[in-house]
Order: structure tokens, then sequence, then C-alpha cells
């Protein structure tokens, strides 16, 4: 009360004796006491009558005239009695807002995170375009700066972004603290008036807030600088959604020679499948032996991208797989490649003069187109032809001994006499004569092998060498002589870019570059496992293996392209031994002749 008010205070009977305080004296007791001091009904006539009642229909406190005046058919509680109940309500609806403030607040600690995240992102990728650029010559300064603008702008959109959330989300926190510290001061004084007069105000914004649109935190793309080694663009901002650390590979079950597939799937940070036009996907595979093996890339423009592979060895075999230059968490991943089981399927022949007999097998053949079965026979001085299931078809008669014999690409069949003359003849697969070729660069040829492009491989007893023949024989292209061996060569194949010759006085197997360079041997002799006892003929399946006629030890065995001993197979021949071998490539039949019971054996 100001001066003027306490003097008139004064005069008044009714508030004669009310007790007076000067406001620097007031002590905390008295604080409490006016706090506490019943609320006095404003109606008229009513002004001597505290707000003891609360009325329920008319949301109002009234006092005890109010009840009988005005309020006589109201349902009527006492005022701390309604105050209890609305102070649960309000105690609830408090409640809520600070689970919901936790929310808010783990969204601002995500939000920031996300934020260093973001620029730790840009800063490395900045540092990574620097230490690239450093190594480039001076004229590609202003390339650096040009970039760096480029991560500026980036940055601070980001930033800009990030900001803009933040500030938002602080905000809504501000307005929720704020209504909790209002309701949480009004549950503190627990004064039932002032619950009642508040609790309909702060419920009403507790269900505002808690009800208000909540927006989901501003995750900046994933940022890479990515350098390519064209010659026109040295490198690239990918700005994209691909997490790599979330990105998954998926492998199918490899065999050697058989087309595989690796697929990379690119995923958000939720782990959600996604396709980013400018996502940049790299697999390198590194073989068992150390070689990279050729891929293709099919992107499926849905975030699916299947690299297609065929493995050409057994063993384990390196995946590096890389999404926009970040490895793929396990990367490199190891892939074991099984190799394809050779099974017996059937045999067919004897010894013996009639037709589909045998005197004295010198070789045989398979047509990849047909699948017929050539066997040469010495004795009988003729080739004798089979279905692919051993059934004889035809015999085509020579005048001299043939030592060897090959199918051509377009299934015609090629002889090889160790004669003076008329070594090479041609005929086609019904056994009709078609011509001589050439044969004026051989003296005494053993074995006869057709490369990929028609060139005529022929071992040749007289210098011990392996000559290679154009495919008309007139010229010969190449001569090969192993280094400090005095042994001849038996057999020979070609594969890329590899000569592969046996030599059964040696014990092994021979290798030899394109140009005829010695490169190394394949085995020595003896009976463990790839070790010869006069290894004589040889072919390379489709799944690229070696696959040697090892005829003392009375077994095949089978090799990696670089020597390495992956299997073998005997037990088939029981007292005979296995002397000839060839394939069909296109089914994968192998056959195999013994020298002894001049039996043919087909595996599958």
């Amino acid at each position: 009360m100001c001066e003027s008010c306490f003097q008139a205070h004064q005069r008044l009977k009714a508030t004669r004796d009310h007790r007076n305080v000067l406001i620097d004296k007031l002590q905390a007791q008295d604080v409490q006491e006016l706090i506490e001091r019943p609320v006095i009904c404003s109606q008229q006539y009513h002004e001597d009558q505290a707000l003891d009642f609360y009325c329920e229909d008319c949301k109002v406190l009234i006092c005890l005239k109010c009840s009988i005046v005005s309020h006589n058919r109201h349902l009527v509680t006492d005022t701390r009695k309604a105050a209890l109940e609305q102070k649960m309500q309000m105690t609830e609806a408090l409640a809520k807002l600070k689970a919901e403030i936790l929310l808010y607040e783990n969204e601002i600690k995500k939000q920031t995170e996300l934020k260093d995240k973001n620029v730790t992102d840009i800063m490395n990728a900045e540092k990574k375009m620097t230490d690239s650029v450093e190594e480039w010559i001076r004229n590609l300064r202003e390339h650096e700066k040009k970039m760096k603008q480029k991560f500026r702008v980036i940055y601070e959109a980001e930033q800009k972004q990030h900001k803009t959330r933040l500030a938002n989300l602080e905000l809504i926190t501000t307005q929720l603290k704020s209504c909790v510290e209002r309701g949480q001061g009004v549950l503190e004084r627990n004064i039932s008036a002032e619950i009642l007069q508040t609790n309909h105000t702060i419920l009403q914004r507790c269900e505002e807030l808690i009800n208000a649109r909540k927006s989901d935190p501003y995750k900046s793309p994933y940022l890479n600088y990515l350098v390519t080694k064209k010659f026109d663009t040295f490198d690239q901002i990918v700005v994209t959604k691909t997490d790599s650390s979330m990105c998954l590979a998926e492998f199918d079950d490899s065999e050697i020679g058989r087309e595989s597939n690796v697929v990379v799937v690119t995923r958000d940070s939720e782990g959600l499948q996604c396709y980013q036009l400018d996502d940049q996907i790299k697999v390198d595979i590194l073989t068992a032996e150390g070689d990279h093996l050729k891929t293709e890339l099919k992107d499926s423009k849905d975030g699916k991208y299947t690299m297609t592979y065929t493995p050409q060895c057994v063993g384990r075999h390196s995946f590096k797989i890389k999404v926009n230059e970040q490895s793929l968490t396990g990367s490199p991943f190891v892939v074991q490649i099984h190799q394809h089981h050779y099974q017996s399927a059937f045999m067919f022949g004897s010894r013996g003069s009639g037709a589909g007999k045998f005197c004295s097998i010198r070789d045989i053949a398979v047509s990849d187109r047909t699948g017929t079965i050539a066997v040469a026979d010495e004795i009988k001085r003729s080739i004798q032809l089979f279905s692919s299931n051993g059934q004889f078809k035809t015999q085509v008669k020579l005048d001299g001994e043939p030592c060897s014999v090959a199918f051509t690409d377009c299934g015609d069949l090629l002889t090889l006499s160790s004669e003076k003359n008329n070594k090479l003849r041609l005929f086609s697969e019904e056994g009709q004569f078609i011509k001589h070729i050439c044969d004026k660069h051989l003296k005494a040829p053993t074995c006869l092998f057709i490369a990929s492009d028609g060139r005529l491989i022929i071992t040749d007893d007289a210098n011990n060498e392996v000559k290679l023949l154009s495919p008309d024989g007139n010229d010969q292209l190449m001569s090969i002589t192993a280094p400090n061996c005095d042994h001849y060569p038996y057999c020979a194949v070609y594969h890329q870019n590899k000569f592969y010759v046996s030599y059964p006085g040696a014990h092994c197997i021979k290798v030899f570059d394109k140009t005829g360079g010695y490169i190394h041997d394949i085995g020595c002799e003896g009976s463990s496992d790839g070790e010869f006892h006069c290894p004589n003929g040889l072919v390379i399946d489709k799944c690229n293996r070696l696959i040697v006629c090892d005829a003392d030890n009375k077994r095949l065995q089978l090799f990696t392209l670089s020597g390495k001993f992956l299997s073998k197979l005997e037990g088939e021949w029981r007292s005979d031994a296995p002397y000839y071998a060839a394939i069909n490539l296109n089914s994968g039949t192998l056959v195999v002749s013994s020298i002894w019971h001049s039996h043919i054996y087909v595996f599958h």
C-alpha cells in the first residue's frame, strides 16, 4: 500500500486491526502468509466469503453463498479435493513434457553429431583433394582453388541447413522448458486456487507442444572426393546419399570355369537400398596365383551392381570392393573357388581286328562340334569314328600308319603319319578325303595339335623339336627346343599364350612362352602327387586345368596352369595305363585311351 492507502486502511473499522509491515522489513513467513491467505469471493454481498468450493460443472471457484444461490444444482466439491485431482493431471502432463524434452535433447545431440560428422567428412575430402592436387604440376593450382570453392559452397549450404534445424529444435526445447517451468512452479507452490486457475491453460499448452509437428533431423548427403585418371578430368566431387559403410556384397558359389556373379548393394545410412547416379563401384579380383581377373559390371539402376567374372583357377580369391573409393566393411573378401570333378561315364572298345576294336591305338581326338570320337590305329592303318556315346560310325582307311589325329574348328579330320610323304591329310567327318597339306617341314612327327587360331603344333623326334606351322603347313613359324634336354617331346598344346609339352623321358611337362622361350618345368620323376613316370598325352579343359596322362603311374593328374597339383584320377585302368587324352570343350567330356587293353574311357 502507498502512504495514503495505509492511512485510510487504519481509519476503516474493518481493517483497523490488520497487521501492517514495512516492505524492507518483510519476512519470509510474512510472504508465506500472504500467499496462503484465503481468496475472497468477488460476487456482490459475498465479499466476506472465502472461495472454499469448486464447481465441477462451471469449472470455477465459488464461496458457500455461491454454492447455495447460483450453483445449488451443480456438482460442487471441496477446493482442496478438486485441486488434488487436477494436480495429478498437471503432473502427468508435465511428465510427458519432460519426456518430450529428453527426446528433443537427444535429437539435438544427434543433429550435432551429424553436423560434426558432416564437417569432418568435408574436411577429410578436402584434405584428400589437396594431397592429390599437390602431386600435380603448378598450372593445376587454379583448379585447386575452384575445387575448394565448391567445397566451401557445399560446406556453407550444409551448415546453413544444420543451423536452421538446430535453431528450430532449440526454439521448441525452450518452449517446452518454459511450459515445464511454469507448471512446475505451480506444482511446487501447491496452491489449490492457482492450480485450478492455471490448469486449463497449462494443459492446453502442453497438448499443443506435444502435438506439434516434429521434423526429422537434416541428414547431410555423403560427400566423397574421387580422383580419376582420365586425361580431361582429374577429379570430381560426388555428393551422394550412399553410405559406403552400410553397403553389402553378395557372392555366388563359384566353380572354376563357370561364370559367377558378385552383387554389390548400395544403401543409405538407415540401411535402406538406394541408387545414386554418380556412385562409383569398383571390384578388383585377385586370384590365388596373384593375377587380376577380368570382370564386367552391370548397373541395374536400382542400387544393385552385378559384377560378372569367370574363375580360371581354383583356390582362395581376394575381392577388393570399393564404393566411391571407400572400402566395404570386410573388404577384401576371400572366396574359395572350387573345381569340377570328373566322373567315370562309360567305356568302349577292346583289342581285336573287327569294327569298333583296336590293335594299336596311337592317338584320339574329340570334335567340339558334334562330340564325335576319332581313334587312330597304327596297325590297322585307319581312323575309326564313334558317336559321343561310343557307338561305332565309320572307318577311314589310310595308306600309311597314323601317329596322330585332330579335329579342325569346322569339324574336318586332320591326320598325321610318320611316313616320308603325305604326312598330313585332311578328311571330312564322314571320312571323305579332302586334300593333302604341305608337310615339307616335318621329318619324324609324333603328335599333332591344332591351336584355336588354326596354327599346327607338331612334335618332331628328328631334332627333339616342337614345330609351329601355319594352318596350311607351308610356313614354319617357330621351332621350340628345351634347353639342356636330350629327351624327345611327345605331346604339345597351346593355351593362353603358353606351350605345354610332355617329355616322357624327362618325366616332366615343360612350359614355354609364346615366343618359345623356356619358363619352367611342371613335375619331376616319382610317384607322389605332382610327380610323373612317363607322362604322355595331355589336354587343357574348359576349367583351365592341365590334365596329364601319367602312364606308368596308371593315373591322370590335374594341375593349374602354373603347375600346382590339384587332384588325380586313378583306379579306373586296373592293370592298364592311360596314354592319350582328348577333351570336348563344349560339353566338358574327357576321353582317355589305354595302351595295353585298347579301351576308350569316357568321363563327364
